[in-house]
């Protein structure tokens, strides 16, 4: 079995930090290939047959998704371990994670990239961060066509589906303030994978600083204003507590 591992990830992109987190926690070596929103589905087509991302090649074994990739790291690398070793305790664990995943998650993303949309250069920017000046003009060209593509495929697609995303914003802050128990955990007195998935797709909410989800400074108005929203809300503090607590060092992006 070989120990090669290559994440194909979006920089700022809460589903893939999910999975950079899991890496650096296990101290996992590996590299990142940071792929353009829109182009990247040359690549990831080829080889999931679908575009989502994160994917992860373990040598030549390819796992597509955030959720089957930490499962793939916890096989591989079981300590420290991710998964409670109770099993109502891990149960409930892989709960929240599905909580967060299918439900928070998607409308965290809606409710960001409505705002994100509206800031054409800044987000070209934000994704081609590590590209060469001649990759990252033709991409800033090309962004008024990709972000069309962003929005339908995340769903933004007038008033009422920004307000969704900025109520499941929401609902996932209120579950981790409500949820969190003495130790600071939403499972357990140990830190799990329902911890890790609730701040890193909570993280686009408050871009934790000093993390591989602190988005650039400067920060356009409309993302202070998304950011602010957020910001005396004890599920922001959670989120924040929670990276300085358990992120460590994020690795490069």
């Amino acid at each position: 079995m070989t120990n090669s591992i290559e994440l194909l990830q979006f920089p700022y992109s809460h589903y893939n930090e999910k999975v950079r987190w899991a890496l650096d926690r296990k101290g996992a070596e590996h590299t990142r290939t940071n792929l353009l929103p829109g182009p990247h589905a040359m690549t990831t087509v080829r080889l999931t047959g679908q575009t989502q991302v994160p994917i992860a090649r373990f040598g030549d074994e390819v796992v597509n998704g955030s959720a089957a990739i930490i499962d793939e790291l916890e096989r591989r690398y079981p300590e420290p371990a991710l998964y409670p070793a109770d099993d109502a305790e891990r149960e409930r664990a892989l709960e929240v994670q599905r909580y967060f995943d299918d439900e928070i998650g998607p409308m965290v993303r809606r409710g960001v990239f409505a705002v994100l949309t509206q800031e054409l250069d800044y987000l070209a920017s934000m994704f081609s961060e590590g590209h060469g000046a001649t990759k990252r003009r033709i991409y800033r060209a090309m962004m008024p066509v990709t972000a069309v593509i962003m929005k339908n495929s995340m769903g933004v697609r007038g008033r009422e589906s920004i307000e969704e995303g900025i109520a499941g914003t929401q609902a996932g802050l209120d579950f981790v303030a409500r949820e969190r128990n003495q130790h600071g955990f939403l499972v357990g007195d140990e830190f799990s994978v329902a911890d890790l998935t609730a701040a890193a797709l909570l993280a686009p909410a408050v871009a934790p600083p000093d993390s591989t989800m602190s988005i650039p400074e400067p920060r356009p108005e409309r993302v202070q204003l998304w950011l602010g929203k957020w910001a005396d809300h004890p599920g922001a503090s959670w989120v924040l507590d929670t990276y300085a607590k358990h992120r460590g060092r994020p690795g490069k992006n």
